[in-house]
C-alpha cells in the first residue's frame, strides 16, 4: 500500500513550517510533526505577541522565500502592537580601540541591508498560511507517520537526529548570549549597532519600524557574567549595560528595560553527516554558529530553499529519500555553512583576545576596510543576501 505522505517534517519552528509550505507548493503531501497541538483553527502559541523575546535579522533571500509561501509578517500578530518588521538601513561596528566600520544601504529602489523581524509575528503568519494549505497535515511528534523522506528540523538538541545515528559535533564557546528589549533615548532610524570590547560582543538591533525607539539587545559575555546579569534588578542591569555603551545611547531609569533578560549558551556545531537514506537535517539540527553576524535563521532558510530545489529538480525515477539525491543538498549547504561558520568563529576568536598588539591590528583593520568603498559595498551585499533567481524556489507568489 502506498504511503499517504511524501515528506514528514520533524519540528514545527520557522524552518520546519517554511519547508512544509514550500514543498506543498510542489504538490507534495507533507506531515508536519510538532511538540504542540496545532490543528486547523487551534490557538497558535506564537499569537500572544511579544511574550517571545527573540528577533531575527533576515536578508533579501530569506524575505523572498517567506513571501513566496505568504509567510512574511506585514502586520503585528496582535492588533495595536508596533510593526513586526524593521528595515535596517545602516550598520555601525565599533572596535575596542577606536576601530569603526559602517555600512549604508544604497539609496533609491534598492533594498535595505536587511530586516529585523519579531519572532512571534513571523510564527503567527506562518501558522496562518498553514491553515490554508490542505496538503500539510499536522501531527504530534510522537505520532509521526511513514513517508518517503523525513526532514529533521527539531533544533540543536534533536532526539530524532540522534536516533538516526547522525552525530552532532559541538564546540562550546566560553560565552553565553544575554538578550533583552530596551527603549532608546531617541529613534534608532533603522541603524543596527555592534560593539566589540573587553572580549565581549554587544549588539543593539532596531525594532518597531524605522521611526521606532525600541531595540533588541544581544550581549555575548562569559558564562558567569551572563548568569549574574540575568539575576540583576532592572535598574542594576541597565547600570551594568551603561558601562559598556556610550552614555547617550540609552534613556536613564529602569523603565528603559521593556523585557527582562534571558540567556543561553553559545556554540559552533555541525552534524558530521546531514543526510542518510530517507533522512535529511535542516536548520539548527544540522548546524549552529555564534550570532555575531546575525545569520543563524538565514542559514536555516537557505537549507529550506536548497532542499526544496534539489527535490524539485530530481530525476523522475529517483525517490524523495534517495541518498545520492540528498547528498546534492548536503554538499551545497555544508560548503555555505563552512564559509559563514568559519567567519563568525574567526571573528569571535579575534575579538576574544586581549593582547595589545592584536587589539591594535584588528582596530587598524576595521578602519582600513572602512576607507575602502568597493570592499564595503561587497560586504554590504553579503549582509543583504542574494535573492534566488526567478526559476528557483522562493520566488514571490503572484
Amino acid at each position: 500500500m502506498s504511503q499517504k505522505f511524501d515528506v514528514c517534517i520533524r519540528g514545527g519552528g520557522i524552518v520546519g513550517r517554511t519547508l512544509a509550505l514550500l514543498l506543498a507548493q510542489q504538490r507534495l503531501r507533507v506531515a508536519l510533526c510538532t511538540a504542540h497541538s496545532s490543528a486547523p483553527g487551534a490557538q497558535d502559541p506564537s499569537a500572544s505577541g511579544h511574550s517571545d523575546i527573540r528577533a531575527y535579522a533576515l536578508n533579501a533571500a530569506s524575505r523572498t522565500l517567506l513571501e513566496s509561501v505568504r509567510g512574511w509578517p506585514d502586520a503585528p500578530a496582535v492588533a495595536g502592537q508596533e510593526p513586526p518588521v524593521t528595515a535596517v538601513v545602516r550598520m555601525e561596528v565599533h572596535g575596542d580601540q577606536g576601530g569603526t566600520l559602517s555600512f549604508d544601504a544604497p539609496t533609491g529602489d534598492h533594498p535595505p541591508l536587511n530586516w529585523m523581524v519579531d519572532v512571534p509575528a513571523l510564527e503567527a503568519r506562518l501558522a496562518d498560511a498553514l491553515r490554508f494549505q490542505s496538503l500539510v497535515e499536522t501531527f504530534h511528534e510522537n505520532d509521526a507517520p511513514a513517508s518517503a523522506l523525513s526532514v529533521i528540523c527539531e533544533g540543536k538538541r534533536s532526539r530524532t537526529r540522534d536516533d538516526h545515528g547522525l552525530t552532532y559535533v559541538v564546540q562550546p564557546y566560553p560565552h553565553h548570549a544575554v538578550a533583552a528589549r530596551l527603549r532608546l533615548a531617541k529613534p534608532h532610524q533603522g541603524c543596527a549597532r555592534q560593539w566589540f570590547q573587553n572580549g565581549e560582543i554587544l549588539a543593539l538591533l532596531p525594532l518597531g519600524g524605522v521611526a521606532g525607539d525600541t531595540a533588541a539587545l544581544v550581549w555575548s559575555v562569559p558564562a558567569d557574567k551572563a548568569q549574574h546579569l540575568k539575576a540583576l534588578a532592572p535598574a542594576d542591569f541597565l547600570a551594568s549595560l551603561a558601562q559598556s555603551l556610550p552614555p547617550e545611547t540609552l534613556c536613564t531609569g529602569a523603565d528603559t528595560l521593556t523585557q527582562a533578560p534571558q540567556s543561553w549558551p553559545l556554540e559552533l556545531s555541525q552534524a558530521e553527516r546531514w543526510v542518510a537514506p530517507g533522512v535529511a537535517l535542516a536548520g539548527d539540527a544540522a548546524h549552529a554558529m555564534h550570532p555575531l553576524a546575525g545569520q543563524g535563521l538565514n542559514m536555516g532558510l537557505g537549507d529550506v530553499r536548497e532542499l526544496a530545489l534539489v527535490l524539485q529538480q530530481r530525476e523522475y525515477w529517483r525517490s524523495l529519500g534517495d541518498t545520492r539525491l540528498l547528498r546534492r543538498y548536503e554538499r551545497a549547504r555544508k560548503a555555505e555553512f563552512a564559509a559563514m561558520g568559519g567567519l563568525t568563529d574567526g571573528l569571535f576568536v579575534l575579538f576574544n583576545q586581549d593582547q595589545p598588539l592584536v587589539q591594535s591590528l584588528r582596530n587598524w583593520g576595521m578602519n582600513g576596510v572602512n576607507r575602502l568603498n568597493p570592499l564595503k559595498h561587497w560586504l554590504a551585499r553579503q549582509a543583504q543576501g542574494t535573492p534566488p533567481t526567478p526559476s528557483s524556489p522562493g520566488r514571490p507568489a503572484h
